[in-house]
């Protein structure tokens, strides 16, 4: 018995984790348990921690994978995935000795972040 075969249009499945952007919602959301107010908190702490650390990392520390390691949990915490993920290159990029692209990903990332949590803030 040969099935019925029709032709189906292509279309792209949706993504596996949705992109919401440097920040991800449903994340900060859930970390956040839906308090908008804590939401706002968590998200300018970050924003501020995010430029000290970088501001560290820029001179490459002696602690500079500590420092990256930090960067990696806070932004995981709130969301900020690909900050997390370039943080985590950095780490890497340390243990084999050549860190200047993976900070240079870094400082784009964080900027990125930044960038949204100030529209989500309101902030100029």
């Amino acid at each position: 018995m040969i099935p019925d075969l029709q032709r189906i249009e292509w279309m792209p499945s949706p993504p596996l984790v949705p992109d919401d952007g440097p920040i991800s919602l449903d994340l900060l959301r859930r970390m956040t348990l839906g308090d908008a107010d804590l939401e706002r908190e968590v998200l300018g702490m970050f924003s501020n921690q995010a430029v000290r650390l970088l501001e560290r990392l820029q001179v490459m520390p002696e602690d500079a994978a500590a420092v990256a390691h930090t960067l990696k949990g806070s932004a995981r915490a709130i969301g900020a995935l690909d900050v997390a993920d370039a943080a985590e290159g950095l780490e890497a990029a340390l243990r084999d000795g050549d860190p200047a692209d993976a900070l240079a990903w870094l400082g784009t990332a964080v900027a990125q972040a930044r960038a949204a949590i100030a529209d989500m803030l309101g902030v100029a």
